[in-house]
């Protein structure tokens, strides 16, 4: 029987012996992907734009670098139940509409406040839209043939999708796809850096590293691609190839940047779904109350998944009052460790915090 369990054992992991680690097969599979994928859009490699090498390198690149992070975020032990119960969430009735608020609308952000609302608005959209129109075009899934006729035609995946009109309406908004999108990052970000300049509370907590070299790199590539729309109307093309180069290593910069800075959040923006139906659906069963002031603050199941994950990291929060820290609401907890640096027992008064409850 022993012999029959370790050859079953071997047999199961026949399929990761190739690999060193989960990144090392996310990543070969992901490329492989992306090989496929450009094999048929580019009809067998028959049409390749070289200009976009370096933006196809960078993008590769990119995409190791997030598997690296997203992979090392997934293995620690709240990550890991989270998403476990997360994606059985997935297909509940709320779930388009909590998609909708987490990526659409940025509805979480609202409470915050209009002004903030809107920076996140114009910059989160005015990258997706970058995105949606730079990647397929690097990788050729999607680009434009012209015959003699005035017409465009819109070639995505090797097919002709469509013809449309060299001036007309469809295609100024192709042209101007990114134009656009630059406006919007332009202003986000602007909106963005005056709140954070003249806001006491954000200037005493940024670092120039973490939170304002992203913006930068942002404004730069937007100001870049501009540019060369304005070189090509206006200046007729005067110093184009220059700056192209400029742009093109403004992006390669921070898509190599972007897993492992502040950016990252983007990308892994889509794990507040699961994060919300992990919290509203347990909430819906079973609130924990506070073990001082009896307030439900958290789910019975998220207040005992938080005990399980400190008991696997070997972290113990039990206190001499005969609870867990864990047990008690944000407040509470607070003023409990507040008791056991000025020995009075300030986790026993009645009192609530006068920003407890505060948005934002």
């Amino acid at each position: 029987m022993q012999a029959n369990i370790s050859t079953g054992k071997k047999q199961g992991s026949k399929g990761n012996v190739a690999f060193a680690s989960h990144f090392a097969k996310a990543m070969f599979l992901t490329v492989v992907g992306l090989a496929i994928l450009t094999f048929i859009g580019t009809r067998m490699f028959t049409h390749v734009d070289l200009n976009l090498y370096g933006y196809m390198v960078g993008t590769i690149v990119f995409i190791g670098g997030f598997f690296y992070r997203f992979i090392s975020w997934g293995e620690r032990p709240p990550t890991k139940i989270f998403i476990k119960k997360g994606l059985k969430l997935l297909f509940r009735k709320s779930t388009p509409q909590t998609a909708a608020e987490q990526l659409v609308t940025y509805r979480f952000i609202w409470n915050r406040g209009v002004y903030r609302w809107a920076q996140h608005i114009l910059i989160g959209w005015g990258c997706v839209l970058a995105c949606l129109v730079t990647f397929p075009l690097v990788f050729s899934w999607m680009y434009f043939t012209m015959e003699e006729n005035g017409y465009y035609t819109i070639v995505l995946f090797g097919m002709n999708v469509m013809n449309v009109k060299a001036e007309g309406i469809i295609a100024w908004f192709s042209y101007n796809a990114l134009n656009i999108a630059a406006i919007m990052v332009i202003t986000g970000v602007c909106m963005v850096l005056y709140r954070r300049l003249k806001n006491m509370q954000a200037r005493a907590e940024q670092t120039f590293m973490y939170d304002f070299l992203p913006l930068c790199l942002l404004l730069f590539i937007s100001i870049t691609g501009l540019l060369l729309t304005f070189q090509n109307m206006v200046l007729h093309g005067w110093m184009q190839p220059q700056m192209s180069l400029i742009h093109q290593f403004s992006v390669i910069v921070t898509l190599i940047y972007l897993p492992f800075g502040k950016l990252a959040h983007i990308p892994f923006r889509p794990m507040s779904v699961l994060a919300k139906n992990y919290r509203e659906h347990y909430g819906e069963q079973q609130m924990k109350e506070c073990k001082v002031c009896s307030e439900k603050f958290v789910s019975l199941e998220q207040s005992s998944d938080v005990i399980q994950v400190l008991g696997v990291n070997d972290i113990e929060f039990n206190m001499e009052d005969g609870f867990n820290l864990a047990e008690l609401c944000l407040p509470c907890r607070r003023k409990y460790r507040i008791s056991r640096f000025s020995g009075f027992a300030t986790h026993q008064v009645k009192v609530k915090e006068a920003n407890q409850n505060a948005k934002g």
